[in-house]
Parts: C-alpha cells; structure tokens; sequence
C-alpha cells in the first residue's frame, strides 16, 4: 500500500439527457470546484453522465456518436490538474457499451465497459448495450483505483475482478433511481462487497428528475471493514469529498456524512424534485391544477407550489352541484397561504347543457357513473383548454391507489401531462400532506380530516364502493409491488372477498394506466415504466 493519501470528489449532478454540451459543461465546473476547492486527486462523475440516463432509443441517433466523441475530446482536454472519471455511451461499429472512461491532463488512460447490464424493472439495457468483460484498474498517487458502473456492485464478480486486478479502491458510478428503502439497500451492499474482497467503495449516483424516474443522489463511501465513512444529501447536487489515509489501518477515511431522513422527508422532496425537472426542462412556464378542497389535490398544490414557486403555479376550481362549500373554501385558503393564483369555474351551466344534449338517448335510465364522469371530464377539457392558451402543463392529481383501481375517470380527473402523486398511496397522501405542514402549515387542517370523497353525487364517499384505505393500500402493495397471489395475501389476513374485488379491479383497469400521465416512481415498483402488464389477459389467481 502507497503511503499517499488519495482525496477523491464524487461530483453528484443532475445531468440532462441529451444536453451532451450541457452535460459536459456541468462535469467542468465540477472538476474545478473538486481541484480548487477541495484539493481533490480524482473527480467521479455518475454513469452515463455525458448523454443521461436513462437514454433509451436515443443511442441510436446517428449522429450521436459523433457527438459524444467530440464532448469527450473537449473534457478529456478541459481537464487539467485532476483525475477523471466520466460515465458515456461507447460506440465500437454496430455495439454499444455502458463504459468510462479515465482522462488526466488531456490523455484517456484507462476504460471500462458496464459487465452486469440489468434487464428487470424500469431497466432496459440489453436492448441496447453489449456486455464488458474485463476489470479496470489505475494508478493514482501510488494507489491502485478500480472502475466498475451501477449494476456491477450488485453482483460479486465485478469486484471481485478488480481486487484480483489489484485495485485497493474502487469507484462505482450510478444512475440508480429513487424509492423509498433504496438508501439501507445499497449502504448494506456496499458493506457487504467491502469486507468480502477488502476494497474500500465510492458510490456516486446522481440526482433529478427524468419522466417517470427520480434520482436521490446520496452518494457515499465505505472503508474496507465496511464501515459508512461519507455519504451526501439526498436530491442536492454538489462535490462531496472522501480521503483515504495512506495506511487505512491508522486513520479512518474521512468524509461528511449527511444525516438520513424520515421516509416523509425524501419522498416529499423525491415528488417536488421530480415535479420540478419536468416542468422546468419541458419548457413550460408553468402548472395548471384542479383545486377541489380534497386531499390529492391539496398535496399536489403544495408540491407544484414547493417545485416551482406559488407565483407559477395556477388553481381553478370547478364546483358542481354536488361540491360541498367548504370544499371552495379550503382549495381558496390554500391558493392563498402558498401564493398560488386562484380562479373559480363553475360547471354547472356545462353540465346542464350535456345532459341534456344526452338526455334523448339517456332516455330514462337511472343516473350512474355516465353522469357522475361526464362533470370529471368537463373539468379535464377546461383545465386543457386553459393549458392550450397559456402554455401551463396540468398536473392530474391521482395517487396510486386510485390508478390501481381504476378510481378515476379516463379523460376527465386523468387529463394532463405529469401526474405527481402517480406512484403515492392514499395513506402516504395523507401522510406527506401531515408532513409538509410540518415545514409550515399551507394544507387547511379540515382537508385532511374530511372523509375523502369525490363528490360527484350526494352523500358520496370512497368507500361506498372501495374498502377503507388502510386495507386497500396493503392489498395493492402486496399484489402489485410484491407480485403475491390472492391465496398469499388471503394467509396474510385480508378477507378474500377484499382481495379479489381489488385484484380484479387492478386487472381490468390496466387499460386506464396506459392511458395516464407519466408520473415519479417512489415506491418498490410502479406503474409504467416498472410494471409492464398485457392489457388483455387472464391470470385469475396468479
């Protein structure tokens, strides 16, 4: 072992798919601050950190190897004084390879190629990259440095690879999205390839959103013994440093170690985060909500106001005959404690007019979900209509046990182009708005204690048609996130007369999902781009 210490900067970014100059840009100015600021020997940039992640068919734009080689000469070359390490999609002929690349002082001096290429999730890689199959290992101030790329550190060999290669510390480079227990996971891993192969670990990952995926940062290291020596903020970007002393069996490595928060803290800000990246790099100026005095919405309000700022952020409200005042006045109280505009369409003149542009062939049938829906959908073509005159993206206010049984009207509630609360549980709306208020009480009181109801007809309530939520909710995550059959969650305690009415609701309703805005993954496993079922399909009791 050297007897030089080794400072190496973990530079945590948001980085833009596509903005390749961008992209580089950013990966300067981090490569600075690490070499000015903090006297760093070497600077970690996440996978793929040149084009994004995840790129998906964007690989195959012609003209994008063009493009990454000549960012990659430009960095290789702006790079004076530190050591690099830069995550990039690398084009030999006909194949693609996850790799990075080692630059100092203008010269490439060590590759690597991405050898676990996941397949499951919201994964898609061996569609388009071909697997590595040798280690990287470098010289840096007398020590030996390896380089392996996200799923690598998940599977024994890679590391194992660079031990025998000789590396003494090894730098993982991620795009690794969001969810809530993803953090005791990967610090739990990485403890685990620690002490197997008595390598010390750095982990850098990146942050922001991107569609329907968040990205939490908490890049963090660990000594040889496993031990948690650094580990950054959740959703910042920033340059984080960790030192290896030059006998790690004298002085412990030493970096910041930012405290962990409560599962209400990150997903909160996972969802502000998210709501924000897509907004912002979509070009809107701005967000169009439905302000209807409930929850869903009140907790949107405050993630769109947190995300953007209140002054961009525009609610309307559309009550019907069935909209209970206190409904108006609670969405009204919120607008106004977050700075939000507020405006007031009702829709009864609307309603009044289609019903009875339907009533000849409604003829007599008894009111039902026809009516019910038909007010939904008024709301969704106003809120269109007002987001195709001024520019504003409406976020639809949906939650996932909503999108899970179909407890929404398709081209009504449904209607917009981001949908934050896509991937969050009733019981976690309820939570979350409990929590923000915590930070400063923007969400009225009575809008959380209210029993939730749509109010679509008199006397209505989710429940007259769903079981309460703290039993919906269970049954969800176990059938969807945990792929249990009826017959397991049954033994778990559920009534099976439950379990099957909701499984079957999440079966026929995936018709709906399709059809819905993308929105930001928090949980094990979402719907969309983490959970790809046929529309038409049996599986009963699978």
């Amino acid at each position: 072992m050297s007897d030089a210490s080794l400072r190496i900067a973990l530079a945590q970014l948001n980085v833009w798919v596509g903005d390749i100059e961008g992209n580089a840009r950013q990966m300067i100015e981090s490569a600075a601050i690490a070499r000015d600021t903090h006297g760093a020997d070497l600077v970690a940039f996440p996978e793929m950190a040149l084009l994004g992640y995840p790129p998906d068919d964007l690989l195959l734009r012609r003209g994008l190897p063009a493009a990454i080689e000549s960012a990659l000469s430009t960095l290789a070359a702006s790079l004076t004084g530190i050591t690099a390490v830069i995550g990039y999609p690398e084009y030999v002929g006909d194949e693609i390879y996850n790799a990075a690349v080692v630059v100092r002082d203008g010269e490439r001096v060590a590759h690597y190629r991405k050898q676990c290429l996941p397949n499951y999730g919201v994964f898609d890689e061996r569609r388009h990259y071909r697997p590595g199959d040798a280690p990287c290992v470098f010289e840096l101030n007398g020590r030996q440095v390896g380089v392996t790329i996200c799923e690598d550190i998940w599977e024994k060999g890679p590391a194992a690879q660079a031990r025998a290669a000789g590396a003494e510390v090894l730098v993982n480079l991620n795009a690794s999205p969001f969810h809530v227990e993803k953090q005791d996971e990967r610090e739990g891993l990485l403890a685990e390839r620690a002490t197997a192969n008595d390598l010390a670990i750095c982990y850098v990952n990146c942050v922001g959103g991107q569609d329907e995926l968040v990205f939490d940062g908490r890049s963090c290291a660990v000594d040889r013994s496993g031990r948690l020596s650094m580990r950054a903020p959740a959703f910042e970007s920033g340059v984080y440093c960790i030192d290896w002393p030059a006998a790690e069996d004298g002085a412990p490595a030493a970096g910041a170690i930012a405290e962990q928060q409560s599962p209400e803290a990150l997903i909160y800000d996972a969802l502000v985060r998210a709501t924000r990246d897509y907004i912002d790099r979509n070009g809107f100026p701005g967000a169009l909500i439905g302000a209807s005095g409930g929850i869903d919405s009140a907790l949107a309000m405050a993630v769109a106001a947190d995300a953007i700022g209140g002054e961009r952020v525009w609610a309307v409200s559309m009550p019907s005959r069935y909209t209970a005042d206190i409904s108006n006045v609670d969405a009204a109280d919120q607008a106004e404690r977050m700075g939000v505009r507020y405006d007031d369409l009702p829709i009864e003149d609307g309603f009044s007019a289609l019903l009875g542009t339907l009533a000849p062939l409604f003829g007599d049938r008894e009111p039902d979900t026809a009516e019910e829906n038909l007010q939904s959908r008024i709301r969704g073509a106003l809120l269109m209509s007002l987001s195709n005159k001024f520019g504003h993206v409406v976020l639809a206010t949906g939650n996932k046990s909503e999108m899970a049984v179909g407890y929404a009207t398709l081209y009504g509630d449904m209607c917009g182009g981001f949908a934050p609360l896509k991937d969050v549980y009733k019981t976690w709306v309820y939570r979350l708005a409990k929590f923000r208020n915590t930070r400063g009480e923007v969400i009225p009181g009575r809008v959380i204690t209210r029993p939730p109801s749509a109010e679509l007809r008199d006397d209505q309530a989710d429940t007259d048609t769903l079981p309460e939520y703290d039993v919906l909710d269970p049954i969800i995550e176990a059938y969807v996130e945990h792929g249990e059959s009826i017959e397991g969650i049954c033994a778990a305690g559920y009534g099976e007369d439950d379990v099957r009415q909701v499984a079957g609701l999440i079966r026929r309703n995936e018709y709906k999902r399709r059809q819905a805005a993308p929105g930001p993954k928090v949980t094990l496993r979402a719907f969309g781009r983490d959970r790809r079922y046929p529309i038409t399909a049996v599986y009963g009791d699978l």
